[in-house]
């Protein structure tokens, strides 16, 4: 019996393609998005940052915040933000914060991107911890 079958096969791509995804609230997030994925994630990375650009005092307790990434599920009803908080001496509270009045944030992206977009996707926020990161990287090399 030869052991590819078409069902064997496809069944090893699908694998292979959900292996390199991440599952965030039951859903996937493809590191390859499509062109509008890609789009729409733009749109919303600007939006946010002029968001949070504008209304400082309001949703980001007076700090700096930039979104850093940007990632939307293939269906577009999910984006995950990546942010990084400056200028505050407790980012954690900045990012509870942001993530009790996100449902605001998003009323008032839906208001700017209401004629662009059928659905404002749902927002979740995350810490980028990337900056530290290298921080780290960095002093570990100098030493």
């Amino acid at each position: 019996m030869y052991p590819f079958t078409a069902a064997n096969v496809q069944m090893k791509i699908y694998e292979r393609v959900i292996s390199r995804c991440i599952l965030s609230t039951n859903t996937y997030f493809c590191p390859m998005a499509s062109i509008r994925q890609e789009k729409i994630a733009k749109v919303i990375q600007q939006e946010l940052s002029s968001i949070f650009q504008q209304n400082a005092r309001e949703y980001c307790d007076g700090a700096m915040v930039t979104v850093t990434i940007s990632r939307v599920a293939p269906d577009l009803s999910f984006a995950k933000n990546f942010v990084s908080i400056f200028g505050h001496p407790k980012p954690q509270e900045v990012y509870e914060l942001l993530n009790e009045k996100k449902s605001e944030i998003r009323y008032e992206m839906g208001k700017r991107l209401g004629k662009s977009l059928r659905r404002i996707p749902e927002l979740a926020f995350e810490i980028d911890d990337s900056l530290d990161y290298a921080e780290e990287i960095n002093s570990i090399l100098d030493q």
